[in-house]
């Protein structure tokens, strides 16, 4: 009892003022003096007394905001400029041109259509000798003989499948072909809602969730006859590989991870159960799995494709793109999915113009210092890259990207907007239920993001554009700039600024896993690096080469 009666005598002698007393909204001037510590401030007892009232007002704010039902697909009034001061849109200069080849004959072995680039399946389809209902059936039953292995596929949309290819069919034998992905299967990344199935984004709370509408980009592919037949793993509410089902691999070796969070569609591609698939990123989730995995990945410029339909994890960073088997089946499906969106306020109708460029007439840069640290296999990769680049006749500038910014910080930005979208799933304690709680986990970054200070997050967005206007700069006077797929800055860096890039394969380890090397762009100029990466694909074969387990 005397314990209890000396903690009370302290606590009123030491805080006078009543920070011992809690107000009604349930916190202390006390609780106040201690959160100082998380934002590195310190205010002195007065101070913290005048604060009091107005904390409580900002509290009581906050739970009312709380009262009132804000749905996902509602974007912040606060919206991302991705362009530099006086930046110049590019105008259109011409319709992109794809080929169809002609006179292509089924492979005797029909499983090699399992790793068929797009126009070639394209080919078969268009001259009938393959039907879009059999080329389904085809994937279908792959993903059913080896998704066991892979946890690449969360919803297998079999019916759909089978009712789109049968439509494609018909329309195609009517002289109503739409073009060179009518009647092609594909998945997409299961962030993306599919009326009349599950979209789960690869977590436990939502594994049962259906959203009774369709994602922008899957209505745009459905319109020019492509086939959906799965909807692929997203790692839990887009991180890593692991989501409630298990952990999606990586079809070149089995113990190892697909990377994510574009996880399933970058698996499924390599391992022939899809041709193509769409995924997203918003800090690597199209790029890492594109490497991991051995397939090409395109990671558009910031507001390029429609978000509308699709989970948000930053507002301002997420981006939707494909993950394909070449280059140039990355500019067939970027192709068929940019552009304006009447309910994504950040699209625009900004033209893709095709590069018809020689490589020595594209103007190149790389990352020497980036590239030079790397002491990896995966380093050693990057410099044969440059050995083959000089052999096309490039002679690349060398480049240093900017470091007098506070790299560790811009983490915040996407943090801070996850916390916002996934605000209920935290306060109800749902978020307890996600598979994964380690300090890594995302349920571990969405409960801290609770503690950013809205005036931090501000801070770092301004620092954002200082360096979107020193990118720019920088970057202005090349079309391409050579870099490391991971191990650098530039990923963060080209994440923040909205800058494109593609990522295709460059070599194998000693394990024989594949690796992959970036190619930035400019603001809006896909075409450039899709031409470089069109060009270096032709002077190797790295994206010949498939899992071997998955070839029959």
């Amino acid at each position: 009892m005397k314990r209890i009666y000396a903690l009370v005598f302290l606590c009123l002698s030491i805080f006078s003022f009543n920070s011992c007393k809690t107000n009604e909204q349930g916190f202390t001037k006390k609780d106040i003096k201690s959160s100082q510590k998380l934002i590195g401030l310190e205010f002195e007892e007065p101070e913290i007394e005048t604060m009091y009232s107005y904390l409580g007002r900002n509290k009581s704010g906050y739970d009312s905001l709380r009262k009132v039902e804000t749905p996902f697909e509602v974007f912040p009034s606060m919206m991302f400029d991705p362009h530099p001061v006086g930046f110049v849109f590019p105008e259109k200069q011409s319709d992109p041109i794809f080929i169809i080849p002609e006179d292509l004959e089924l492979p005797e072995n029909l499983n090699e259509l399992a790793f068929y680039p797009i126009p070639k399946l394209a080919s078969f389809i268009k001259h009938k000798k393959i039907s879009s209902e059999e080329l389904t059936k085809f994937f279908i039953e792959r993903i059913k003989k080896y998704d066991g292995e892979l946890e690449a596929v969360i919803t297998l949309t079999e019916d759909l499948a089978l009712k789109q290819a049968k439509k494609a069919d018909q329309e195609i034998a009517a002289g109503n072909y739409k073009g060179i992905l009518h009647g092609i299967p594909y998945g997409v990344k299961d962030l993306m809602a599919v009326e009349g199935y599950p979209t789960t984004w690869g977590a436990e709370p939502y594994k049962d969730q259906v959203i009774n509408s369709t994602a922008t980009v899957v209505k745009k592919l459905t319109e020019q006859g492509a086939v959906l037949v799965a909807k692929l793993v997203s790692g839990s509410l887009a991180r890593g590989d692991v989501w409630f089902g298990g952990k999606t691999k990586n079809p070149w070796d089995l113990s190892q991870g697909a990377s994510g969070s574009s996880a399933g569609s970058g698996s499924a591609t390599s391992a022939g159960l899809v041709p193509f698939a769409l995924g997203t990123e918003t800090l690597g989730s199209i790029t890492s799995p594109a490497s991991r995995n051995g397939v090409a990945g395109l990671r558009p410029t910031y507001g390029r494709v429609s978000r509308t339909g699709v989970m948000s994890l930053s507002w301002s960073m997420d981006k939707i793109g494909p993950l394909c088997r070449t280059a140039e089946d990355c500019e067939i499906v970027f192709n068929a999915i940019y552009g304006n969106d009447p309910l994504d306020p950040s699209t625009n109708e900004v033209p893709f113009n095709q590069v018809s460029k020689k490589p020595s007439e594209l103007r190149v840069a790389y990352l020497k210092k980036d590239i030079a640290k790397d002491t990896t296999e995966i380093g050693d990769m990057v410099r044969a890259s440059l050995e083959v680049f000089k052999e096309m006749g490039i002679e690349p500038d060398s480049l240093e990207l900017p470091e007098n910014y506070p790299y560790a910080v811009f983490d915040i930005i996407l943090r801070a907007e996850a916390g916002a979208f996934f605000d209920e799933l935290v306060r109800s304690g749902e978020v307890d239920r996600m598979v994964e709680q380690d300090g890594g986990s995302r349920a571990n970054s969405l409960r801290q993001s609770r503690f950013i200070p809205a005036v931090e997050y501000l801070q770092a967005n301004r620092q954002r554009r200082m360096l979107i206007e020193e990118v720019n700069k920088l970057f202005k006077n090349y079309d391409v700039i050579i870099a490391p797929n991971l191990r650098s800055r530039q990923l963060l860096i080209t994440n923040l600024t909205g800058h494109p890039v593609i990522s295709i394969p460059n070599g194998f380890d000693k394990k024989g896993r594949p690796s992959g090397l970036t190619l930035i762009g400019n603001l809006y100029d896909e075409g450039s690096i899709l031409a470089l990466a069109k060009a270096y694909q032709e002077a190797t074969d790295f994206e010949e080469k498939h899992p071997p387990k998955f070839i029959e």
